[in-house]
């Protein structure tokens, strides 16, 4: 019998190369994300690999009785419940590396479009205004970058930063001192890390120790007037707590490429007009608050994506399920 393999989020030109990579196996593609009416149809899986937007919890798992392996197609693993694969003995993989440069390099794009005005300077210019009133901008040079989170995007952003001479404070639970002697940064306190910077950008995993590692409490801490940047995941960030801080004039300005409950964008009609939670229309209008704030701007979850970026996470997805396949699975999470 075939193994059979099932892709979710998929984008035409995927299906060929996948259908070549993968030419012994059933292959059945959705190009949307998981939901619960797929199932009579896949139940007999023996591979999924969704996206970032398809979420499997134990109670949609249990539903596949044949399944051996999840290979997302993402380095992020939260929404898929690794606690009950463990259990059932399904391995699950990830694509750790396949955009480092790609996420930095989108984090400085949030960054220089609020240091220098730029996306409110593009929204006024549409309206034929061309005045420079507001639009005074501020120089990186000298500033200082607070960077939470050293791993592979953390390290691309401080080389970035270091290309415009800014100072760099970090903090990770893990400490690099070869890496901060050879680039020249200094590891600190988060509290002391949020004190100093004129600038913090968020690069770490999202799990149950960083769900609001920027809060209520820390938002407190910042530098007064500083920009705050998030290309992570939006469970990092307590949305109470940045628009209270953008309220206050802690935070001058905001860059996200994610959002805590963006998938309540994707089902918006669905969530408006059904039994839902409180918490879920709350969170829904909050983050309608900020998409319509001057000195925020949003982008649709897309730092990691690049032409150069999918072509590697397709690749390695595939390596990862001939590995499984060959028996020498390898990008293991769980």
């Amino acid at each position: 019998m075939k193994t059979k393999a099932v892709f979710f989020e998929i984008e035409g030109w995927e299906k060929r190369l996948i259908r070549k990579a993968l030419s012994k196996c059933d292959v059945v593609f959705f190009k949307e994300k998981f939901n619960s009416d797929m199932i009579p149809e896949i139940k007999g899986a023996h591979i999924l690999s969704p996206f970032i937007y398809s979420n499997f919890d134990k109670n949609v798992l249990s539903k596949f009785p044949k399944l051996k392996l999840i290979t997302t197609r993402s380095t992020g693993f939260d929404h898929v419940d690794i606690d009950y694969c463990r259990r059932k003995k399904v391995a699950v993989t990830n694509v750790p590396y396949y955009g480092e440069n790609t996420v930095a390099e989108h984090t400085f794009a949030l960054i220089l479009s609020l240091s220098r005005n730029i996306h409110k300077a593009y929204v006024r210019t549409t309206r034929q205004d061309f005045s420079l009133k507001g639009l005074r901008g501020v120089d990186l040079k000298g500033r200082t970058l607070g960077v939470v989170g050293t791993g592979r995007i953390g390290h691309h952003v401080i080389k970035m930063a270091k290309g415009f001479d800014m100072d760099v404070l970090a903090y990770d639970v893990v400490q690099d001192k070869f890496l901060s002697e050879f680039l020249g940064f200094q590891y600190a306190s988060l509290e002391k890390v949020l004190r100093h910077s004129d600038i913090v950008t968020l690069h770490v995993p999202y799990n149950k120790k960083t769900h609001h590692l920027i809060n209520k409490k820390n938002i407190k801490f910042f530098k007064k007037g500083s920009l705050l940047i998030n290309t992570a995941r939006g469970g990092v960030l307590d949305t109470d707590a940045i628009i209270y801080a953008l309220d206050n004039k802690i935070l001058s300005g905001l860059g996200l490429d994610v959002l805590e409950g963006e998938m309540l964008f994707l089902d918006e009609e669905q969530v408006a007009f059904s039994e839902t939670s409180r918490a879920k229309l709350s969170m829904l209008l909050k983050n309608h608050i900020l998409l319509h704030r001057e000195n925020v701007v949003i982008t649709p979850h897309i730092a990691f994506d690049s032409h150069e970026a999918v072509d590697r996470i397709l690749d390695t997805t595939l390596d990862n399920i001939k590995a499984f396949l060959d028996g020498l699975p390898k990008n293991r999470v769980n």
